[in-house]
């Protein structure tokens, strides 16, 4: 049994304020090859890396990604007052463009890019994956394309995407069913749904990864039923774990 890969969830957002530049540049200098983050499109159409919709929560303000121009974000602050009060005063929401050029300065990195469900409804599928897969052309061959909907990964194989991860929502026979029928190279599932009787986990052509976890002892028993990844927003703290820390620039 080995150690599973750490993923960087949103970066190193227990300490950076989550889907900023700063999270991903201090995960990728801790030695976290695997980043994850999310993507949204503004009014426009741009995509930008932001979990929610509404930008209450990370930013303190009280509007919504579908009401803005990318512009108009300029000024607009990841500050996550509650968690980083005063900390990071010049972090901004950053577009996918960005995110993609930094991750040109890493070419061990690999980057789990999750497309937003609102985001899929509000253009569309087909209109979201040309974009993405535009955006995301420089280092297309280090991206993973992750998502809830099954449909769009499907669509965002078929038109270039070279791996997919697909996210469940249940741990169940119809899941499974749909996991077979995809083919995923990778499956991603919140560890609090298997269920606890488990002793192993479904066998596939996928690798599994897991969130949230930020515990290494946690790590060491998902290995044991078989995760490959872990996602982690503690990624120097599970890193003081020597044998996580051994693991976390493997590449697979």
């Amino acid at each position: 049994m080995e150690a599973p890969i750490l993923i960087a969830h949103r970066g190193y957002a227990k300490r950076y304020p989550e889907n900023t530049l700063v999270a991903f540049k201090a995960a990728l200098e801790a030695g976290v090859n695997y980043v994850e983050f999310d993507v949204q499109f503004t009014k426009d159409g741009i995509p930008v890396v932001l979990h929610d919709v509404s930008l209450k929560r990370t930013t303190g303000t009280n509007k919504r990604i579908f009401n803005l121009n990318y512009e108009q974000l300029d000024g607009i602050l990841v500050n996550e007052a509650k968690l980083h009060p005063r900390k990071f005063a010049r972090v901004g929401i950053p577009a996918l463009a960005d995110v993609v050029a930094l991750f040109e300065q890493w070419p061990n990195a690999r980057a789990l890019v999750e497309i937003k469900q609102e985001s899929l409804d509000a253009f569309g599928i087909e209109k979201v994956m040309k974009t993405l897969l535009q955006t995301c052309k420089p280092i297309l061959d280090r991206c993973i394309l992750i998502a809830y909907d099954d449909l769009s990964l499907r669509c965002g194989r078929a038109m270039g995407f070279k791996k997919i991860g697909w996210i469940l929502t249940k741990y169940n026979d119809e899941s499974l069913s749909i996991a077979t029928g995809l083919a995923p190279d990778y499956l991603i599932c919140n560890y609090t749904k298997i269920p606890k009787s488990a002793t192993s986990l479904w066998r596939g052509p996928w690798k599994w990864a897991f969130y949230e976890v930020d515990l290494p002892k946690v790590a060491h028993e998902l290995a044991a039923l078989g995760a490959h990844y872990v996602e982690t927003m503690a990624v120097a703290e599970m890193l003081k774990d020597k044998v996580l820390m051994s693991r976390c620039q493997a590449i697979e």
